[in-house]
C-alpha cells in the first residue's frame, strides 16, 4: 500500500495486534518519530522522550509490561513514550494529554505508510525502567506497537462507532 491522503489514513487507522514478519525501514521509523516530535504540546514544552525498539528480545520483554500488551511481542517495532516524573496531578494530566497528541500523530503517520499500530499501558515503572534503561526522572506513560498488519490497512467505510448524532452536539448539549 502506498501513501494515503490524510483523511484516508485517519479512516484506515485501527488498533492492529497481529503483524507480519516484515521489518519497518529506518526511514519510515524516523518519519513516525518526527511526527511525534512535531506534535503540539502545552506551552510548547515538548515534555516527551521516545525510545524506539526493534530488537525482538526487548520487544518480547516490553510485551510483559502490561497485561494486554502481548501485541508488542509480535511487532516489528515499538515506541515507549516518556514524560518527566511528577507527583503534581495537573502536570501529569498535561503530560498525558501532550503524549497522547504525539502518539496519535505517530499512529496516523504510520497508517499513512501502511503500518499498523496499537497502544498499551504500563503496569510497573521499575520493570519498564529495567527493560528500557530510562533515568529516574522519567516515567513511561504509554507504549505503541508498530508493524505491517496481517490484514492491510484500508479506509473503513462503516466503523463500529457510536452514531455521530449521539456524539456530536452543536452549540449546546
Amino acid at each position: 500500500m502506498g501513501r494515503m491522503e490524510t483523511w484516508d489514513a485517519i479512516r484506515a487507522r485501527r488498533n492492529t495486534r497481529h503483524y507480519s514478519d516484515r521489518p519497518i525501514d529506518v526511514e519510515d521509523l524516523d518519519r513516525i518519530a518526527e511526527a511525534g516530535r512535531r506534535a503540539p504540546s502545552s506551552m510548547n514544552e515538548q515534555p516527551w522522550d521516545f525510545i524506539i525498539v526493534t530488537e525482538r528480545e526487548r520487544l518480547l520483554q516490553m510485551a510483559d509490561l502490561w497485561q494486554y500488551g502481548s501485541h508488542i511481542g509480535g511487532a516489528a517495532a515499538a515506541v515507549a513514550f516518556l514524560s518527566p516524573t511528577s507527583t503534581d496531578p495537573e502536570a501529569r494530566e498535561i503530560f498525558a494529554f501532550d503524549l497522547g497528541q504525539a502518539a496519535m500523530s505517530m499512529m496516523v503517520t504510520a497508517a499513512d505508510l501502511g503500518i499498523g499500530s496499537c497502544h498499551s499501558s504500563i503496569g510497573d515503572q521499575e520493570a519498564a525502567r529495567s527493560v528500557l534503561g530510562f533515568p529516574d526522572d522519567r516515567e513511561c506513560v504509554v507504549l505503541l506497537s508498530l508493524g505491517y498488519p496481517t490484514t492491510p490497512l484500508a479506509p473503513i467505510e462503516h466503523p463500529d462507532r457510536r452514531p455521530s448524532t449521539d456524539v456530536v452536539h452543536r452549540e449546546r448539549w
